[in-house]
C-alpha cells in the first residue's frame, strides 16, 4: 500500500536472481512444492484487520466457487519480498501471490510470473491508469481489486470559524494556508519524509503541472516544488514535514495542529475515534483554476507466480478472477476505505461512505507510478525525495535541487 512508503527490502536481489528458471519446475516431473493438486496456497500480507478478516473471507469465499481449498499465508508488508526470495530459491512459490502495485512490474521483469492474458483473464472495465501499472513488455501481469489515493482533508470546524472554504487552486491554497497558520497551529501539513512516502505526497503537484518522472529537472516541476517551499517559508507548513511519516501528518491533523493535510483514506479509522473531530475531503488544489488533479494510486494487486503446474495455474487464474468480481470489488472497498479500480462501480461504495468521493471520483484519471519508467521508477523516485528534501531545508533553490538530482 501506499502508507508503507518504503522499498521492498531485497527486491534489487529479487531481479538478480534467475527466477525463471528456479520457478519453472516443469509440471509433474519439476522441482516445484506446490501442494496437494486440490489446494491453492496463496500468499499475501494483509495481516492486520479489517484487512485481513474480509481477504481472509474473500478467499475462502471465491476457493469455494472455484472448487478448490486454501492455504493462505499472511506475512508483515516488508517482509514479503524477502519471503518470495526464500521460496524461489527453494521452488516453492505460492500459485497467487499479492504484490505491492509499483513492485509487479519488477517482479515481472524477473520471469517469476505468469502472464495473465495466456490464462485468459479478463481486465475489461479496469481504469486505464491501474492496467498500466500490471503491464509489462505488453503482457498483463496482475489485477488489482481496490485502490488508494490522496486528497485535502480539512478541519470542518477551523474553516467554518474563518469563514473560509476549501482551496481549489495553488494560490487559494498559500492563501488560506496563511489565514490558517497561528502560532504553532499550522494551515497545512504534508509528508516531505526523505522516502517513497514524499515523494507520494508531491506527486499530485507535479503531475499536475505538467511535471514528469523521466526527467525533473524542468520548469513545471520546479513550480511544484516552489509551491511547497512558499507555504514553508511562510510558515504554513512545519518545519517537520520533512520528517513526518504520512501516518504523523494524520497525527496533526487528528490533534488539531493543521488545519489541511494531504493523506489518504486510510485515516479514517485514526480520525474517526477522535471526538468532535469534523473533517471534510476535497481533491487536492489544482495549480489554475479548473485544472486536472492527477494524483498516483496505491494499493495491492493479485500475481500468479510460474510454478511450472499448469493445472494449477488455471486454477489460480480463476481465483484471481473472482477476488476481482464486482460483488468482491465493493464488499472490500466499503470495508477497508478503498475505492474500486472499476469507475463504473464508485457510486455503490461511496453511496454507503460518502467519506470516499474525494477519491473515487480520481480514479479515471489515477497514474501509475511505474507507468512511463516500469522498473526504473525506484531511482525517479529517489531522485525527487532529495530534490524536496535539498530545496526545502537544504539551501537549495527549487532548480538548483531538481538538476542536481537529476544529473546525480
Amino acid at each position: 500500500m501506499a502508507r508503507r512508503g518504503t522499498v521492498r527490502a531485497g527486491l534489487a536481489a529479487l531481479l538478480a536472481l534467475p527466477l525463471a528458471l528456479s520457478a519453472c519446475g516443469g509440471g509433474s516431473g519439476g522441482g516445484t512444492t506446490s501442494g496437494a493438486s486440490d489446494t491453492l496456497r496463496v500468499l499475501d500480507y494483509y495481516n492486520s484487520d479489517p484487512n485481513a478478516t474480509l481477504w481472509k473471507t474473500a478467499i475462502e469465499n471465491c476457493g469455494k466457487t472455484i472448487g478448490m481449498k486454501i492455504d493462505r499465508e499472511a506475512v508483515p508488508g516488508e517482509t514479503l519480498i524477502q519471503k518470495v526470495l526464500q521460496q524461489s530459491s527453494s521452488k516453492t512459490l505460492p500459485d497467487v501471490l499479492m504484490l505491492d502495485n509499483p513492485d509487479v512490474q519488477q517482479i515481472a521483469a524477473s520471469g517469476a510470473l505468469a502472464p495473465l492474458d495466456d490464462l485468459g483473464i479478463d481486465a475489461t472495465g479496469v481504469a486505464d491508469g491501474v492496467i498500466k501499472a500490471s503491464t509489462y513488455e505488453g503482457k498483463l501481469y496482475a489485477l488489482q481489486p481496490v485502490t488508494n489515493t490522496i486528497a485535502l482533508f480539512y478541519n470542518k470546524k477551523i474553516f467554518e470559524a474563518a469563514g473560509l472554504t476549501p482551496p481549489t487552486t495553488w494560490d487559494e491554497l498559500k492563501t488560506t494556508a496563511a489565514k490558517l497558520t497561528q502560532g504553532d497551529k499550522y494551515g497545512f501539513a504534508m509528508s516531505n519524509i526523505n522516502t517513497y512516502e514524499g515523494t507520494w505526497q508531491f506527486l499530485p503537484f507535479m503531475w499536475s503541472n505538467g511535471g514528469d518522472e523521466k526527467d525533473i529537472n524542468t520548469p513545471e516541476t520546479a513550480a511544484a516544488l516552489q509551491l511547497v517551499k512558499d507555504l514553508l517559508d511562510q510558515k504554513s507548513l512545519s518545519q517537520s514535514t520533512v520528517t513526518w511519516s504520512q501516518a504523523d501528518v494524520a497525527d496533526q491533523f487528528a490533534a488539531g495542529n493543521a488545519a489541511m493535510m494531504i493523506n489518504g483514506p486510510w485515516n479514517f479509522g485514526t480520525l474517526d475515534a477522535v471526538e468532535g473531530l469534523e473533517y471534510g475531503i476535497v481533491p487536492i488544489p489544482a495549480p489554475t483554476a479548473g485544472g486536472t488533479v492527477v494524483s498516483p494510486f496505491g494499493g495491492e494487486a493479485w500475481t500468479i507466480p510460474q510454478t511450472g503446474d499448469e493445472a494449477k495455474q488455471k486454477k489460480a487464474a480463476e481465483l484471481v478472477t473472482c477476488l476481482n468480481s464486482d460483488d468482491n470489488e465493493v464488499t472490500i472497498s466499503v470495508g477497508t476505505g478503498t475505492v474500486p479500480t472499476k469507475p463504473a462501480l464508485a457510486s455503490q461504495v461511496t453511496a454507503k461512505n460518502p467519506n470516499l468521493e474525494a477519491f473515487a471520483s480520481q480514479v479515471p484519471d489515477l497514474r501509475a507510478r511505474t507507468g512511463e519508467l516500469g522498473p526504473e521508477w525506484p531511482d525517479a523516485a529517489t531522485k525527487i525525495y532529495t530534490a524536496v528534501q535539498n530545496a526545502l531545508v537544504g539551501g537549495m533553490t527549487p532548480e538548483a535541487a531538481l538538476a542536481q538530482a537529476q544529473n546525480g
